[in-house]
């Protein structure tokens, strides 16, 4: 009779209680359900049309739109296709969001800064405005922007007159339009020049100033080459520029560039109302600074002005630009609150008057909705690439 023998090495863990096994276990599993949820919309979606005798796909795209647009920064007349007001209403979406973000970053930059400062009156103006401006509903901003304002202006035939070439009424901004010649060309080519010599300007200055420590006036030799160029490019072709001012014909303006209320609205409301809170950021970035950081500065001999841009600014950064990424993607979903007052920008044109037209909603949406995922990554990721380029870098 054989002997049994009992083995007595310890049996080794079950992989279900090793944690990355788990972990890995559940990831595979929500995945899937996410990949079944949404195959099972998708196809539910595509039976309930099918039976109502929708028809489905991207061909009314290339159907003949039939309305007009009031505003239009590309060549757009009815006879052009859906398709063709999709990019009339991204055009407008990416002004309006480029202007706001723009102006936005300035004012809110001024009055955060103003929010810190000595002068009690300055201070506390700049706090009424946050502390007013981000408490009212942005939507109110707009209505009272566009029907209170704007609205309240004169007729066309009682417009106000600059200088008789600009004109302001309740249908808009008429300013003259320049209208380039033969020969602009050379102007275009200064101006490239300029900003490259102004490139190269900057990362000497930077690299000098490493060196030696002493500073030069990029600034004022920046805006002199950006001016001093083109300029002399203009007179040199013979003034290849002429300007087609805006002239009252009939009950309206015609010629030159017209500024309708609905983008003048849009953009205040939206520069004001981002600016408050951008402000907030700017004022917490400074204050995370430390003090001793300005005091020597003051020890230096450095002026306040050069305190705050060359060792306030530059290391608040670090603090500043991930808040401030999340207003300019606000800022730029926030304008499709256009439609309330007629801007013609992406949701307002496209899935607004096209969707009614062609009754296309799932594709509309879908497409609205990946264009603003689109510009919301695009914002995400140019400010992430700038957040690495100036953050702090040990030696």
């Amino acid at each position: 009779m054989k002997k049994q023998t009992i083995d007595s090495r310890p049996a080794g863990p079950k992989p279900w209680y090793d944690p990355r096994v788990r972990s890995l276990f559940f990831q595979v599993v929500a995945i899937a359900l996410v990949f079944w949820a949404g195959w099972t919309l998708v196809e539910n979606t595509l039976a309930n049309m099918e039976s109502r005798g929708i028809s489905t796909g991207f061909g009314f795209l290339d159907e003949t739109a039939g309305f007009g647009i009031i505003m239009s920064l590309i060549p757009y007349d009815a006879t052009m296709t859906y398709g063709r007001t999709f990019w009339v209403g991204l055009t407008n979406t990416l002004l309006v969001s480029a202007m706001g973000i723009v102006a936005a970053t300035i004012l809110g930059f001024i009055i955060g800064v103003a929010r810190l400062s000595s002068n009690w009156l300055v201070a506390k103006v700049s706090l009424v405005y946050i502390e007013v401006i981000r408490n009212i509903p942005l939507l109110l901003q707009i209505f009272f922007w566009y029907f209170a304002v704007l609205g309240a202006l004169p007729s066309p035939r009682q417009s106000i007159d600059v200088g008789g070439t600009m004109f302001l009424n309740n249908r808009g901004l008429y300013v003259p339009e320049p209208l380039a010649q033969d020969g602009f060309g050379l102007v275009w080519g200064a101006l490239a020049i300029a900003i490259a010599a102004v490139v190269g300007i900057r990362i000497w200055a930077k690299k000098r100033q490493l060196a030696t420590g002493q500073i030069f006036p990029t600034f004022k030799v920046g805006v002199a080459l950006l001016v001093l160029l083109p300029a002399i490019a203009y007179f040199a072709a013979g003034s290849p520029l002429e300007w087609e001012v805006p002239a009252l014909r009939g009950f309206n303006f015609g010629g030159g560039i017209t500024i309708i209320p609905e983008l003048a609205a849009l953009w205040v409301a939206l520069s004001l109302y981002t600016a408050s809170f951008i402000a907030e950021i700017v004022r917490s970035g400074i204050l995370s600074v430390s003090k001793g950081q300005t005091e020597a500065a003051k020890a230096l001999g450095l002026p306040n002005g050069l305190t705050l841009r060359l060792v306030v600014i530059p290391q608040a950064m670090r603090v500043i630009i991930p808040p401030l990424t999340s207003q300019y993607l606000n800022l730029a979903k926030n304008s499709s609150l256009a439609t309330a007052i007629g801007y013609p920008d992406l949701v307002a044109v496209f899935m607004g008057t096209t969707l009614n037209q062609t009754g296309q909603a799932v594709e509309v949406v879908a497409i609205t909705m990946a264009v603003y995922l689109t510009i919301s990554l695009s914002i995400s990721l140019f400010m992430n690439i700038y957040n690495r380029a100036v953050a702090i870098k040990e030696r």
